[in-house]
């Protein structure tokens, strides 16, 4: 797909936008949203993350994508070959939660591929180990922001509601580029700046994004917006369940 032009680019200073470049939210989603993140330093929100997955909320959040339908609906993005992990080797999965990506992670990429569960709970690791009981993951407890990997480690990212715990998407997405291989892919997926993205953002204290906004910030970064996912047609036709998208690093050979 083409970049965005610089029209579009032109949006982030509109009057409509605040001093972030954040589109400004309609009252009924000021109301809802959580906007910790823009209260208190970072270091104080990442304390605070830390402590609601690691409580209740983070003991039921596997339960949480099982009712809400992500965990099933989300491994038909595998199954259907939407997102392809055939002939990748090392697979990175940042925020792997309670594992519910990277149980379709191991099941549908190749027997060679190793994968890498990244959180910044380690009592979400502990969870996610017990419930994949895999031989071939290694689990890390670090922070988005500071990758403990070499440049162009990965061939495949997963990266599953994690940036909406930071105030500024490139905190986390220049980071993702500089341990991707030249044409590895993503599939990002994050909280959307409408109705339902506002009820997410109060039960896990994250902030949400705007799509056209986040698609421009990945390509500034490199990141090309291959093509965008939907859980199913009826979440298209109403906008629901996030963004979704398949992301590629610069640099590789085109399909």
């Amino acid at each position: 797909m083409p970049l965005l032009t610089p029209k579009s680019k032109r949006r982030r200073s509109s009057p409509a936008a605040g001093k972030s470049g954040r589109r400004r939210p309609g009252p009924l989603r000021r109301l809802i949203e959580d906007r910790l993140i823009e209260r208190v330093p970072y270091e104080k929100y990442r304390r605070k993350v830390r402590h609601v997955y690691g409580g209740p909320r983070g003991a039921i959040l596997a339960t949480c994508s099982l009712l809400s339908l992500h965990a099933p609906l989300g491994e038909r993005l595998f199954r259907r070959g939407h997102f392809d992990l055939s002939g990748r080797r090392r697979i990175l999965d940042v925020g792997s939660g309670a594992g519910q990506l990277a149980r379709h992670l191991v099941k549908y990429a190749d027997p060679e591929a190793r994968l890498t569960c990244l959180d910044l709970s380690p009592e979400m690791l502990r969870r996610a180990r017990r419930r994949l009981r895999a031989h071939r993951i290694d689990y890390l407890a670090a922070d988005l922001t500071q990758l403990p990997f070499a440049d162009e480690s990965f061939d495949c990212v997963t990266c599953g509601y994690v940036l909406e715990h930071l105030p500024d998407a490139r905190l986390g997405l220049a980071e993702l580029v500089r341990v991707m291989m030249p044409g590895a892919r993503m599939l990002l997926l994050t909280t959307e700046d409408n109705f339902s993205g506002a009820m997410t953002s109060r039960m896990w204290r994250c902030r949400t994004y705007n799509r056209r906004e986040l698609r421009t910030t990945c390509e500034s970064l490199g990141l090309l917006w291959h093509k965008e996912l939907w859980f199913s047609p009826m979440h298209r036709v109403l906008r629901a369940g996030g963004i979704c998208a398949v992301l590629e690093k610069e640099g590789g050979i085109r399909d």
